[in-house]
């Protein structure tokens, strides 16, 4: 049984953009879920839908996104917070990422946001996930 959903959704996307799969799956959870519609909105990953399974279970399909060289719009995906090893950040720590080229996600009282939303509505949180 897995312990982290966020840390095996992430090492699936990695997986499938190194192997430049166009689709992959994902353990559903409302979290990695919030997850996805963030990188969805960054526009990282072209779609996101969540199927249902039967017997109360679901996948979250994920479309990856390649640019026209067939390069991955993801060039490093990692997980931030460990279940071993949590990190919290303030919101002035999350201004910027990797020259603004980057983000963070960010699991906030306001919901599971980005780390500019985070930073212009003057809230920290937990890093979930690092991108860029």
């Amino acid at each position: 049984m897995m312990n982290d959903l966020i840390a095996d959704a992430i090492t699936r996307i990695r997986n499938a953009a190194m192997r430049k799969l166009e689709v992959t799956n994902l353990v559903h959870s409302n979290t990695v879920e919030a997850v996805m519609n963030v990188l969805k909105q960054k526009e990282y990953i072209t779609e996101y839908s969540v199927e249902d399974l039967g017997h109360n279970k679901k996948s979250i399909k994920v479309v990856l996104k390649y640019d026209d060289n067939d390069n991955s719009d993801i060039n490093e995906i990692k997980r931030e917070s460990k279940q071993g090893r949590r990190v919290y950040k303030h919101s002035s720590e999350l201004k910027s990422y990797k020259n603004g080229y980057g983000t963070i996600v960010v699991s906030t009282n306001k919901g599971v946001i980005a780390n500019d939303e985070a930073y212009s509505a003057n809230v920290g949180g937990e890093v979930l996930v690092s991108v860029w």
